[in-house]
């Protein structure tokens, strides 16, 4: 495994219900982010079915189970281009409908991520919430840990991936209208407070009512943006990051002098109100 790695964020406009053009389209970006020379590719959020189903009983079918159908499509080609991709979809699995993130390799599917956080916006309203830790999969390209869209509003999620030796951190999203300030700085600051490299790739276009507003944008370890894409237009943004400067917490301003680790740093004993379960009467009911 090289220092170097190149990242790739396609941005597109998926059609709700639409499963085959939208596999279509999103086989095709990866593609050409692939001749691109890049080894990791992030598409959106619910890229596969759209986001803005009325209902659960509506979205149902138009899920599938991880591995299945589209799993297969990406490991083909991933296996072809020797790249990584991270998609987003409905998942099946029994009763249950997740907001799922599938992470897929030369050598087949590797992982998955069902979204933890759920708003009360769009098919999120009716999906299962995530039943599963964060975790980070080690693969030929660093270590990679997945979240999807509200959940980077949460600092604990990029911060528990961190800790469990993330490199880079994949944001399949879907940012509605009104949310620019989540491109602009949230994102921002989860990759400069973890020293991880950050990839969000959001969507373009509308779908019943809603806009959403692009702005994907993959940021280094650094804090850094490389690359940031429009609010409107279907486009593959890239960026080249380096492991070893995820993998340096220390940040050296002035040797001996001004020097800062936000990992070493921390005082957890002092932090264990952030785990302690709501009290009841507390907090927003849907």
């Amino acid at each position: 495994m090289g220092d170097k790695v190149k990242l790739a964020a396609a941005q597109i406009n998926p059609l709700i219900t639409a499963k085959r053009e939208n596999l279509e389209k999103m086989v095709a970006a990866a593609r050409m982010a692939a001749g691109n020379k890049s080894d990791l590719i992030v598409l959106p959020e619910c890229a596969l079915t759209g986001y803005m189903f009325s209902s659960r009983d509506e979205a149902l079918p138009y899920a599938e189970t991880i591995p299945g159908p589209s799993t297969e499509t990406f490991s083909a080609l991933c296996r072809e281009m020797g790249v990584y991709i991270v998609y987003g979809l409905l998942e099946k699995e029994g009763a249950a409908i997740y907001n799922s993130a599938a992470l897929i390799g030369p050598g087949g599917l590797i992982g998955r991520y069902r979204k933890n956080h759920l708003p009360f916006l769009g098919i999120d309203r009716f999906l299962d919430a995530g039943n599963e830790p964060f975790r980070v999969y080690e693969t030929s390209i660093g270590k990679i840990g997945l979240f999807i869209c509200y959940d980077c509003n949460f600092p604990e999620s990029a911060r528990v991936m961190a800790l469990s030796g993330a490199d880079i951190l994949a944001l399949p999203t879907n940012w509605p209208e009104g949310r620019s300030m989540i491109p602009e700085h949230v994102i921002t600051v989860r990759a400069f407070e973890n020293k991880v490299h950050l990839i969000a790739a959001d969507r373009v276009g509308e779908e019943r009512g809603a806009r959403f507003i692009g702005c994907s944008k993959i940021i280094n370890a650094k804090g850094e943006t490389l690359s940031a894409a429009s609010a409107d237009k279907e486009e593959i943004i890239y960026g080249e990051v380096s492991l070893a400067d995820a993998r340096q917490k220390r940040t050296i301003i002035k040797a001996g002098e001004f020097e800062a680790d936000y990992i070493h740093d921390r005082r957890p004993e002092l932090y264990e109100k952030i785990i302690e379960k709501m009290q009841k009467g507390t907090g927003n009911k849907r």
